[in-house]
């Protein structure tokens, strides 16, 4: 327990993004840009379609940070650990952040920052449940991760992360989003998301394989171990240039 102390505020110095990251993942000229359309168009509506796709952005561009750390943390372990033994519990911590992150705030329509009652919000809305799975996904990890570092589980666990990768990989191809499905150029940026999302699910189900083989072949282990973890940094940069634009 000791250990993971001081692993957690590794990680936990990047909370301070939580809140005002959102608002830097636009740049200021794309700010500007949202702006003037904001006020050349008519009407609340496309004020909130404007309004929840720099949040989905945002949230994209959080989630992304977090999996580059990780994959900086799952990099580096073998060369930190003998000095900082910490650092083993570092990158669990990452994915555990993030699902919780994912859990509580990636759908703000919902209590406790929105009107709608978080059950009843979850359970009527497709994409939302499907950002609880996300959470779930994360948690579960960063969870297991953590329990690995400490020696506390069995031999198995090693294919915990290997299957939840290619599992939400495969899940992020049914992954449906509603912000996009709206506006003069929705067909574009449909067509974009869908593209985006195609290309995390395809890195996603590399971070699995190759984190499986690191399991089984000895041979060619150290290669495998080191690129899941470098796959893991690809795909926290593509979340991090995540856009709804056309």
């Amino acid at each position: 327990m000791i250990r993971i102390a001081r692993a957690i505020p590794l990680s936990m110095i990047v909370l301070g993004l939580l809140v005002p990251l959102p608002a830097w993942s636009q740049h200021p000229q794309m700010q500007h840009e949202h702006a003037g359309m904001s006020m050349s168009m008519d009407g609340p509506a496309e004020a909130r379609l404007l309004s929840a796709k720099r949040e989905s952005e945002g949230n994209h561009h959080l989630i992304g940070f977090f999996v580059v750390l990780g994959g900086v943390f799952m990099l580096a372990q073998d060369v930190l650990k003998k000095r900082f033994p910490a650092v083993l519990y570092a990158w669990p911590v990452c994915f555990l952040l993030s699902g919780l992150f994912v859990l509580v705030y990636s759908d703000t329509e919902l209590w406790p920052f929105g009107p709608k009652p978080w059950i009843q919000g979850t359970i009527t809305n497709p994409e939302v449940i499907q950002h609880k799975i996300f959470a779930a996904l994360l948690l579960a990890v960063g969870l297991v991760e953590l329990g690995r570092a400490r020696g506390r589980l069995k031999p198995w666990s090693a294919w915990v992360f290997p299957a939840l990768a290619v599992a939400g990989s495969a899940l992020l191809l049914f992954h449906s989003h509603h912000t996009g499905m709206h506006g003069t150029d929705h067909m574009a940026v449909m067509a974009r998301i869908n593209a985006e999302h195609l290309s995390y699910a395809a890195v996603g189900c590399g971070i699995g394989l190759t984190g499986g083989l690191a399991e089984v072949n000895r041979r060619w282990h150290s290669i495998f171990a080191k690129l899941s973890p470098t796959l893991m940094m690809v795909l926290g940069v593509l979340l991090m240039f995540y856009t709804e634009q056309a």
